[in-house]
């Protein structure tokens, strides 16, 4: 049987260490454990390592979703299971295949972070913007409105509208917050060029 790939990310040593010393010492299968310690390393390290399962605090994902780190690092398969530490907003926790208390006891742990990989993600896989797409989400980030993205790209402020709902419905991010992480971490755009922008939201 082939060794479970786990990523562990979390900024903070004394839990981070600590899950990962008591997951070293559950009677399981052979498991590969990936400590991921600088949060803004998550993307590029998941997708070099491909690992099965990846136990993270929503917290420390900010507006991004499992979902949209799947598809960020092309790890379609990956189980996302969010650490708990404090109350969290239930909606957030929904959109994870698993939720993992600092107070489960260690058989939960095992049973929770142990489940076949196999089992697909609660969501559905993210379809994939299109170029045009691409280029509004940019304007949208750069605080043009409706019209002026409409002039700038020679399009009807109809047509922008309809391409606006299809990233919505696409991303399921719904707020100018979100879509300026999105375009950050897919380098759409230079946080340099968003400044101001980012200043207003």
């Amino acid at each position: 049987m082939k060794a479970l790939k786990l990523a562990v990310a979390e900024p903070s040593a004394i839990l981070r260490c600590g899950i990962i010393a008591v997951l070293r010492r559950l009677p399981a299968p052979d498991v590969d454990i990936l400590e991921i310690a600088d949060i803004s390393q998550l993307t590029a390290q998941l997708s070099r390592h491909r690992p099965d399962v990846l136990v993270v605090n929503p917290a420390s994902l900010g507006f991004c979703t499992p979902q949209q780190l799947r598809v960020q690092t092309g790890c379609e398969g990956l189980r996302c299971i969010a650490l708990q530490m404090a109350v969290t907003d239930a909606a957030m926790l929904n959109a994870y295949d698993e939720v993992l208390s600092v107070y489960d006891p260690v058989e939960m742990l095992r049973e929770k972070i142990m489940q076949p990989v196999g089992d697909a993600p609660r969501e559905e896989r993210q379809e994939p913007l299109s170029a045009r797409e691409r280029e509004i989400v940019v304007c949208i980030v750069k605080g043009m409105t409706n019209k002026q993205i409409a002039d700038a790209l020679c399009i009807s402020t109809h047509t922008v509208i309809t391409h606006r709902r299809n990233i919505v419905a696409k991303l399921q991010i719904h707020s100018p917050a979100g879509l300026t992480i999105y375009a950050i971490v897919n380098k759409l755009v230079d946080l340099s060029d968003i400044r101001d922008t980012i200043a207003e939201i």
